[in-house]
């Protein structure tokens, strides 16, 4: 076919769907579109909703024109909200009120520098290569953070989210030395079929199952918990090796002693094994090659960088009877901006202490929303020991201290140098270290880890740094509470709509909160509806 008549015959098709599209409206030219091979089918909207971002063309069929919009708050759902609605030229404007762009995805490397609201100044220390993800962390594989990553050209590895390597120590339970995640799984999981197992066997489940059904669990539950055909849970290979297997004559040493099912089940380690069946913590999980800031990074270079002014404090939002205006500081000076819409993209807290004229619901909204306190701290080690001496890549330590985790790297692996999360918590426990000084977080979450890993911990240390949501000027929190409900509960209807020319976007308005995800998701939302509003 010659270049000529492909030209024709997309112009002819073209001119078909708009034909369509005048005469049938927009469904009728989706389902045509379908037909064509040119749109999902209806089979395929129903396994997932679709998200059509807006396009130049989109105006054509209705004589409109793109509107100008400011973005207030440079997170994840502002900087999503420019870059989709940028593909239809829309003109917008970003205010962020910190010196960066992204949110709270916040990566920290050497030479970063931090100021929170008690006035501690820390500055990173980290090596070359080496960073710590203070903010978000890890992506589920079916999140649509991953289809930004794929379109922005983010590349992405594997995130260990759990690891029969790594350990729990439930010390406040009585546990004097830390057990591995498999040995402690194996046990759980070995007495708990033991005594299923046995009940099953004794009639106390006839009632339940037939016999049929009895045999079938039965012989689940012999490999489920390694229990044998004595239906006894004995310990076995799964516990792991003291000795691993090696040549001949190396068969290995399997672990022991088992410790009995009481002891087990007061340890309470079997708490942690249903965290990674959650749908949004199951393996494989991901992260941006070279930290989680290469997302907003990609995000910014695709807007540019003239559309965004950091720095940029909100200090009023009015709406107005053909649109807003936003009065701001920024460098020391007060400016104001008028646009077409707004979409309000900063935390919902935030904007609550934001003068504006958006209405009593709007602002109970608002005032509805809780922020939640969250920190963590990167302990960068001069070399990899839990590597070397434990044999333990990637993944996550559980305990029960108020560091509550210990994060193990993803990335680097068999380098020179690597960094570990020596607490990642919430809570009553975040805002406790939050009001220590930063040497004293250290020491604090340092004396702790000793207690898993031994003194290395504290003797191959060479630098850190913490970070604390709560205490994060303009942001203030790490994610969010909603009283009463989800996101569709009644109290956050006002902001589920426009007030006005102004639209709600964030984390905090799905049911993906804490998640880029969320944020993404709220934004597509947004984008979506005020575009109509625009073509209408």
């Amino acid at each position: 076919m010659s270049h000529a008549s492909t030209t024709s015959t997309g112009t002819s098709r073209r001119n078909f769907l708009r034909q369509v599209g005048v005469t049938g409206g927009a469904g009728a030219m989706l389902a045509t579109m379908g037909a064509l091979g040119l749109a999902p089918t209806a089979e395929a909207a129903s396994r997932e909703p679709v998200f059509r971002a807006p396009r130049e063309g989109d105006f054509s069929l209705k004589g409109r024109a793109a509107a100008k919009v400011v973005i207030v708050g440079g997170g994840i759902a502002g900087l999503a909200s420019a870059y989709e609605l940028g593909k239809a030229g829309y003109d917008c404007t970003i205010l962020e009120a910190r010196d960066r762009t992204g949110g709270r995805n916040f990566t920290v490397r050497g030479g970063d520098t931090n100021l929170d609201t008690y006035g501690n100044r820390q500055t990173a220390h980290f090596s070359e290569g080496q960073y710590m993800n203070a903010g978000p962390a890890r992506i589920p594989q079916w999140m649509i953070t991953l289809d930004y990553c794929r379109e922005l050209g983010v590349p992405i590895e594997v995130f260990t989210n759990s690891n029969a390597s790594a350990y729990i120590f439930n010390e406040k339970a009585g546990m004097t030395a830390p057990t591995r995640y498999r040995t402690a799984k194996a046990d759980t999981y070995g007495y708990v079929a033991e005594l299923l197992a046995k009940a099953t066997d004794k009639g106390a489940l006839d009632a339940e199952l037939s016999a049929d059904d009895k045999e079938r669990l039965l012989s689940f539950l012999t490999s489920f918990g390694d229990i044998g055909s004595k239906l006894t849970y004995t310990g076995s290979e799964h516990r792991g090796f003291t000795v691993d297997p090696g040549a001949a004559g190396t068969p290995g040493t399997e672990l022991g002693p088992v410790p009995s099912a009481s002891e087990v089940f007061a340890s309470g380690v079997g708490r942690y094994f249903s965290f990674e069946f959650g749908y949004d913590q199951a393996m494989l999980m991901f992260q941006p090659v070279g930290g989680m800031d290469r997302i907003p990074a990609a995000l910014t270079k695709a807007i540019g960088g003239k559309k965004i002014r950091t720095g940029a404090v909100v200090r009023k939002l009015t709406d107005t009877a053909h649109g807003v205006t936003v009065q701001y500081t920024q460098g020391g000076r007060t400016h104001t901006i008028d646009a077409d819409y707004c979409i309000a993209a900063l935390p919902p807290h935030i904007l609550a202490k934001t003068p504006h004229n958006l209405g009593a619901s709007v602002q109970t909204a608002l005032e509805a929303v809780t922020p939640v306190s969250s920190g963590k701290i990167g302990l960068e080690y001069r070399n990899r020991w839990w590597e070397s001496d434990h044999r333990i890549y990637g993944g996550i330590t559980e305990t029960d201290m108020d560091l509550a985790h210990i994060w193990y790297p993803s990335y680097g692996f068999h380098g020179e140098r690597g960094l570990i999360v020596g607490y990642y918590n919430t809570g009553a426990d975040a805002d406790a270290y939050a009001l220590l000084s930063p040497a004293e977080r250290e020491k604090r979450a340092v004396a702790q880890g000793v207690k898993i890993h031994g003194a290395k911990y504290r003797t191959e240390l060479a630098s850190s740094f913490s970070h604390h949501w709560r205490q994060t000027p303009h942001l203030e929190g790490a994610w969010h509470s909603l009283s009463g409900g989800g996101p569709d509960a009644p109290a956050y209807a006002p902001l589920n709509q426009a007030a006005g020319h102004v639209y709600f976007a964030g984390d905090y308005l799905s049911y993906a909160d804490a998640w880029q995800h969320g944020a993404f998701s709220s934004a597509r939302k947004v984008v979506t509806t005020l575009h109509r509003r625009v073509l209408a």
